[in-house]
């Protein structure tokens, strides 16, 4: 309840730091210029302009180049024109492939940080555009976006209650045990990819080969053993694949993929289902995650937290209580 008071009267400029840069890309743009411009600045995402209506047009997330890949894969001949798509033609390519549009949520940055929290939930975004209003102009204007990580950084920093969260993630059931998507190392790169479209998931765990079976059901690997945690195969892995415009490395297999990683990979972060949520705070106030992959003793994989079960529990577990008393 403290964590949810605390964000009802903070609003999202709350959240952003006293100084930062925010790139912006008109519709217009090709989609490999935006591509380039995104490995060139070290970012993942990005918000889209339409400069014919003046209007704020949706984020540019990684899932809207896999979306493309996913193009490519079933048109393989309209590899020639790929260099010649534009980002205002991304939604063709999603209705071409049945998927979900650009994400288009966005609200005021004065608009309380809870609420902010809920609509990312609502529309399972992982980052959300804060968009005003020019005084002068009318005009709608982007001026950040902020994400899950630093909305919940936001929180360890500043509310000193979540120290008292001392329960472990087994007795809160907090994080996805069930039905986890994997892979191993001489996995097709292509086969996580549909992974990660088919589930809508950010990152599948990689294990080795020891002790673990797996079947193959509609584009998904199922576990039935549990093998060891060696890395994780995230979806920004694939702008590495495709910055520089060529998509002959989607045939590569994870373990090749993996090796194309930048040498500032942060590694991945682990805990157990007896680590308490506190302590799991206190990473986020340290470090830079993204999500948290839960293991047991001899590093077998056992779930997968996000930062996004993490948010929907603060902002949920017991609000019906509170409601009440009120």
């Amino acid at each position: 309840k403290r964590i949810r008071d605390f964000l009802k009267v903070r609003t999202s400029y709350d959240v952003l730091p006293l100084s930062f840069r925010l790139i912006v890309f008109d519709t217009a743009l090709l989609v490999k210029n935006s591509l380039s411009i995104l490995v060139q600045n070290g970012i993942v995402s990005a918000p889209l302009w339409d400069s014919k209506t003046s209007t704020f047009a949706g984020l540019l997330t990684t899932f809207d180049f896999i979306n493309l890949i996913q193009y490519y894969w079933q048109n393989p001949d309209a590899i020639s024109r790929v260099d010649q798509f534009r980002l205002n033609s991304l939604r063709d390519i999603e209705r071409a492939i049945g998927v979900s549009p650009i994400e288009s949520v966005s609200i005021h940055p004065l608009r309380p940080l809870y609420e902010a929290c809920r609509r990312m939930l609502e529309s399972r975004s992982r980052r959300i555009p804060l968009v005003d209003v020019d005084d002068e102009t009318k005009r709608a204007m982007v001026v950040s976006v902020v994400t899950q990580y630093r909305i919940l950084k936001f929180v360890a920093v500043n509310v000193h209650e979540t120290q008292f969260l001392r329960k472990p993630l087994s007795e809160l059931n907090l994080g996805t045990y069930k039905g986890l998507s994997i892979a191993k190392m001489d996995t097709p790169v292509m086969d996580v990819i549909h992974q990660l479209v088919s589930l809508h998931i950010s990152s599948v765990p990689i294990l080795n080969s020891d002790g673990m079976k797996r079947s193959f059901c509609d584009r998904v690997w199922t576990l039935t053993s549990i093998g060891v945690v060696i890395n994780v195969f995230e979806a920004v892995d694939v702008i590495t694949l495709i910055k520089g415009g060529t998509y002959d490395d989607l045939s590569l297999t994870v373990g090749e993929a993996l090796q194309k990683r930048s040498d500032d990979f942060p590694g991945i972060y682990t805990c157990s289902v007896e680590d308490r949520l506190d302590t799991i705070f206190d990473t986020i106030r340290k470090s830079r995650v993204h999500r948290f992959v839960v293991i047991d003793e001899d590093n077998r994989l056992v779930g997968v937290l996000t930062l996004s079960d993490i948010l929907e529990y603060i902002l949920l577990e017991g609000e019906d209580d509170d409601m009440k008393l009120e």
